[in-house]
């Protein structure tokens, strides 16, 4: 069944800003941060920004009241004139809403939301609900950057939520940095130092051409979610395309084996089409991640399942956007990345959905 799309952005559309996991967005020491990135979002991306209820109680707040995180996203697409929601930051909390989510108030209201990493808990609910999402920036990271966004983040923003985004190839960012600024306001003049790109898309395994829809997210956050009720079955995942990334806790290669053998335990590696995977931050365990990936194909005897590896996704630095729930076409000889079709809609194609 085909996902819901939200309409397209256009300069002047209102978005909120929600905070569904660590709730630092609020804190004194951060809020410079939320002011950046609200500057950042009104002028340069002539966006209306709202700010949900609960977003800038503070980190204690935001643990201790995980209904109210959930009744802000609740509230944020029941708004008509909400057209988009950006998650402020990760963490490591969005599973305790998981009781207080109102799938019928998310299917009937598709509006683009966006995030990553603890995110990954609310896109298999977007997932659940029906609804595309966008697995990409976020607030305090990318929005609230230091002296300016990554140009590569930039360019993803517009031609992906502003524009037809049909045929889009998602290329490799020719820069990446491994740069560490520690959020402090004394620090916001300084700016992350790039690196040029050594390695750009790599194919572990596999060939040819696949088309199929993209499902995932951190892989971290899977066995927080592996037998709620947003966790899809083994029918569910069968022709999806995997999206995996590592967190900045950097996971040991050991960890990353057993989270992959828990997918090929229960038949998911063998039902899938192919698999994304996203730049290791920093690029640590760059080369150990890659052969944790063929010994796990190995083991579960999918050797020739595509893995296109080193993606520009999550917790790398530049990142791009990856809709979840539209049809892609990888080209593993070519190593390309393309949305077989838009990841949103037109006000035609929105009319035509609801006739």
């Amino acid at each position: 069944m085909k996902k819901l799309k939200p309409e397209k952005l256009k300069k002047g559309d209102t978005i909120a800003i929600v905070s569904l996991s660590w709730g630092g967005l609020g804190d004194r020491h951060l809020l410079h941060k939320y002011k950046i990135a609200k500057e950042r979002l009104e002028r340069d991306f002539g966006l209306n920004v709202v700010t949900m209820e609960h977003a800038l109680k503070g980190s204690k707040f935001i643990y201790d009241h995980p209904e109210l995180r959930a009744k802000d996203l609740m509230d944020a697409f029941r708004d008509d004139k909400i057209k988009a929601i950006i998650c402020a930051i990760v963490g490591d909390d969005s599973i305790r809403m998981l009781p207080y989510i109102d799938y019928d108030v998310i299917r009937n209201n598709p509006k683009i939301f966006m995030g990553y990493s603890d995110t990954t808990v609310s896109h298999f609910i977007m997932n659940k609900a029906g609804l595309v999402s966008y697995y990409g920036p976020c607030i305090m990271c990318e929005f609230g950057e230091y002296v300016t966004m990554f140009d590569y983040t930039v360019k993803a923003i517009q031609e992906i939520l502003f524009d037809n985004s049909k045929g889009h190839e998602i290329v490799s960012s020719d820069t990446w940095s491994n740069d560490y600024v520690e959020w402090m306001e004394s620090n916001v003049g300084i700016l992350k130092k790039m690196l040029p790109e050594q390695h750009h898309y790599e194919v572990l395994s596999g060939s040819g051409i696949v088309l199929g829809e993209v499902l995932g997210g951190c892989i971290d956050v899977f066995p927080m979610i592996i037998g709620t009720e947003i966790w899809p079955t083994k029918e569910e995942w069968r022709n999806k395309i995997l999206l995996i990334e590592t967190s900045e806790e950097q996971i040991k290669p050991e960890y990353l084996l057993w989270y992959l053998r828990n997918l090929g335990a229960q038949g998911i590696l063998n039902v899938i089409k192919g698999i994304i995977v996203g730049k290791p931050q920093a690029e640590q365990y760059y080369e150990e991640y890659k052969a944790v990936y063929l010994k796990v194909l190995t083991e579960f005897h999918c050797e020739t399942l595509p893995i296109i590896y080193n993606v520009n996704i999550g917790h790398a630095y530049p990142i791009g956007i990856f809709p979840l729930g539209i049809e892609y076409e990888i080209d593993y000889d070519q190593k390309k990345i393309t949305l077989h079709e838009s990841a949103t809609l037109d006000e035609v194609g929105r009319k035509k959905e609801k006739i």
